[in-house]
């Protein structure tokens, strides 16, 4: 399959009236048994799958195009397209169709279509409409062919007919002789009347009618006619600007003449398409569908012929990256590769693919790292939309770019450390290079378009090295900005109000939001990473300085920062939290808002009814024991009184533990608790020891009386011990008996101890009476068992 005549693209229309190519392959004819005949078939030339089966029909209006393209439909919503690499390949496929339907191969069309609408009165059509006769291209003709042109547009057949009528008798050239007669002449009303003609004969919407206006010898004059709108006063100077104004640079020699004719082509079929033509109405939307197509094959074209051009690409990445350069030529050319990567939307995304792996091998991420530190404003804005491309399409690409540069003694030489750079020093007052920077940053950094399938270790490579080489860059105005919560705690309570670093600055407020909200961002997708530079650096108390900024936004920034925090409910964050007493600027902060209901109030309240609803057992203590004083008057909201709520619950929970487990105690069957007991007296070697065997020793009954008086003993030890050992000091208890002397002094080195110290609330009185009955020191070593 190494014949290139028939290599073809295959490309399908979408919705959008858009090209979306379908891949490459070769292209063949052959007689399908399962379709009854002959057909298109291409195989695609990477895997020889079937990329295209369709049958030629009979009835189906195949168009050649520009000499390399065959369209046609094969149902209402579906057009096809075959693009041939040579000339002669789509001959020789068009001489197979029109072989099939029984047509002439030199016409560029095969049927004529019929509109629905049309069809009931096509019998009234007379034979003779099978050509329009046009008039004599004369002067004063020139009313009568405008009326027909315009008549004819409301007819798909007659918008048939008269365009193979205008292309047999080479019918535009004639008219535009008249043009320039008109002119010439100053004959106003003519110059109406060739507008008419033009704008329709574009209207008609063939391709071939478009090779011979948009021809270099052609085009200025149909620009010209297009000058003379009736509905204009004066008529407009559109050929002055495309050959005055608007400037062709080379900023390397195009040595190819026919790539140099194409790009001149396709800028002015574009300026026609979007400047000259007035927007389509609803019903003329698809009268230009073909001129799009025009464009968007040319764009390709282009494209493709300066990408195999590795010469030329060559030439410019060296000029780029070339330090005797000067800035005016510079500047030219990083306008051009931006403009050529404009270009390149059009490609398909395998196409786009090669082009950005032709652009990454010829050093297009080196040189814009150079480019993007010079102090030319022009330069650095056209490089950022260069990279803006880059990382749209391949951030993989850019960050094997980045992971793999030579690890610099000053990390600021690096790319990514080089666009922080860029986005903290964005000179325009609303920070529009900043925020295009951050969205770029915020992809790069974004685990979830991180390749896990080809590569496992990339996310785990590029966040280490983030974080380590880019990240300290990145908060660095951060820090600079609340250094001085350093010594907050040593200044006096109050103080932390009047606050001299705090951004006053607009400009710097919006920075300080874009770099918080790059955080926010890394601590919803960065779990490890993220944390350990956050507790390493108290990064959390420096960004809640921010709650005193006056500027609103700043504020809500900071807040949102922390809330993303709780929203983890990872107890690491939440000690961190109770540890620094974080919540205390919050606080401040909803306090001194006092009663005005705006967005911080919200905020604030909905970030504590996140802790309570999702029950955050540690940070509902830790706001009740500390802050509960200053916010209980609060009461416009149910959410203060709620964890209040919370937390006395929990504190009724621990306890209604704590005696479950005091009652398990009291399961033990007396035979155990005798054990136990024995066992206890044995390693204390106390008076209760030789108590009881003085009761074992006199008989059976005296035994049982003097059991039943050691338990009623142990309970009166289990009193004392539970008034006197907090669960933070150790006390000793009051002197109840000998044995209950014993038990509570040893008591306070066993794990007991421990899981009585979970909760620090007072037993209730009105219980006391119940332990007593129910509790015995000498089972508790039971619950270590």
């Amino acid at each position: 399959m190494s014949d290139t005549r028939r290599r073809v693209k295959v490309y399908t229309l979408n919705e959008d009236r858009q090209w979306d190519d379908r891949g490459t392959g070769h292209v063949s004819s052959t007689f399908v048994e399962r379709l009854k005949g002959i057909s298109l078939l291409v195989r695609a030339e990477s895997d020889g799958s079937l990329l295209l089966e369709s049958k030629i029909s009979p009835n189906t209006a195949y168009q050649k195009q520009q000499d390399t393209l065959i369209v046609w439909s094969e149902a209402d919503n579906y057009d096809l397209a075959l693009s041939f690499q040579e000339k002669a390949g789509c001959d020789e496929i068009w001489e197979k169709i029109c072989q099939v339907q029984g047509k002439d191969p030199a016409l560029d069309i095969t049927q004529d279509p019929i509109d629905e609408s049309e069809e009931d009165h096509f019998e009234e059509i007379p034979e003779t409409t099978h050509l329009v006769e046009l008039p004599p291209c004369e002067l004063s003709r020139l009313e009568e062919i405008a009326d027909l042109v315009t008549s004819v547009l409301s007819s798909p057949i007659r918008r048939e007919k008269l365009a193979l009528a205008l292309m047999s008798e080479g019918y535009i050239k004639k008219l535009l002789g008249l043009f320039r007669g008109c002119e010439d002449m100053d004959n106003r009303e003519g110059l109406h009347h060739l507008y008419e003609i033009v704008r329709g004969v574009l209207f008609l919407n063939k391709a071939a009618l478009f090779e011979v206006m948009f021809s270099d010898d052609c085009i200025m004059d149909v620009v010209g006619c297009l000058e003379y709108d009736p509905a204009l006063v004066q008529p407009k100077r559109h050929r002055e600007f495309l050959t005055k104004t608007a400037k062709f640079k080379e900023v390397i020699p195009i040595t190819d003449s026919e790539l140099r004719q194409k790009i001149h082509q396709t800028y002015r079929v574009q300026y026609i398409q979007d400047i000259i033509l007035p927007t389509p109405s609803v019903f003329e939307e698809n009268f230009l569908s073909t001129l799009t197509s025009f464009i968007f094959f040319n764009k390709v074209e282009i494209v493709s012929m300066l990408q195999e051009d590795e010469k030329f690409l060559t030439e410019v990445f060296a000029q780029l990256t070339d330090e005797a350069t000067d800035d005016s030529k510079r500047r030219e050319l990083v306008n051009f590769v931006k403009e050529f990567c404009a270009f390149s939307q059009t490609l398909q995304p395998q196409n786009r693919d090669a082009f950005y792996k032709t652009l990454a091998n010829l050093g297009i991420l080196p040189a814009l790292e150079i480019v993007m530190g010079m102090d030319d404003l022009q330069v650095r804005a056209a490089a950022i939309d260069i990279f803006s491309y880059l990382v749209e399409f391949s951030p993989s690409m850019v960050r094997e770019f980045v992971m793999q540069e030579p690890q610099q003694t000053e990390d600021d030489v690096l790319l990514i450390n080089v666009v922080i750079k860029q986005m903290i020093c964005d000179s325009d007052p609303e920070l529009g290079g900043a925020v295009q920077l951050m969205g770029l940053l915020r992809t790069l950094i974004d685990p979830e378009n991180m390749l896990a399938s080809t590569n496992k270790t990339e996310k785990t490579e590029f966040l280490s090295f983030f974080y380590k080489y880019c990240m300290h860059v990145l908060t660095a105005p951060l820090l600079a900005n609340t250094a001085h919560d350093k010594n907050s705690k040593d200044q006096p309570e109050g103080s932390a109000k009047i606050n001299p670093v705090c951004p006053d600055n607009f400009q710097t407020a919006q920075l300080l939001a874009l770099i918080l909200e790059l955080l926010t961002f890394c601590v919803e997708h960065h779990t490890y990473h993220i944390k350990t530079y956050i507790m390493n650096k108290d990064l959390l108390r420096r960004v809640l300085v921010l709650m005193n900024s006056k500027h609103t936004f700043l504020a809500l920034c900071a807040l949102r920062f922390m809330r993303r925090i709780i929203g983890l409910k990872d107890e690491y964050y939440n000690r961190y939290i109770i540890k620094g007493n974080l919540f205390e600027p919050v606080i401040n902060a909803l306090l001194d808002n006092g009663t005005r209901y705006n967005l911080l109030n919200s905020a604030i309240i909905e970030l504590f009814e996140f802790i309570k609803v999702e029950d955050i057992k540690s940070l509902i203590a830790h706001i009740v024991d500390n802050f509960y004083k200053a916010l209980e008057s609060i009461e416009y909201v149910q959410t203060f009184k709620g964890l209040k709520g919370r937390y006395e619950q929990e504190k009724d929970r621990q306890s209604q533990k704590l005696n479950k487990y005091r009652r398990d105690a009291r399961s033990l069957d007396d035979d155990e608790e005798l054990w136990f007991n024995d066992d206890e007296d044995d390693e204390d070697g106390e008076a209760v020891e030789r108590r009881m065997e003085d009761d074992f020793s006199d008989s059976y009954e005296k035994f049982m009386e003097a059991k039943k008086g050691a338990a009623n003993g142990a309970n009166g030890a289990n009193n004392g011990k539970s008034a006197a050992i907090p669960p933070a000091s150790p006390t000793v208890a009051p002197n109840n008996s000998s044995s209950s002397s014993v038990k509570t002094v040893a008591l306070p080195a066993t794990p007991v101890v421990k899981t009585v110290g979970l909760v620090d609330y007072p037993v209730d009185e009105d219980e006391d009476e119940d332990e007593e009955e129910e509790q015995s020191p000498r089972k508790r070593p039971r619950l270590s068992s």
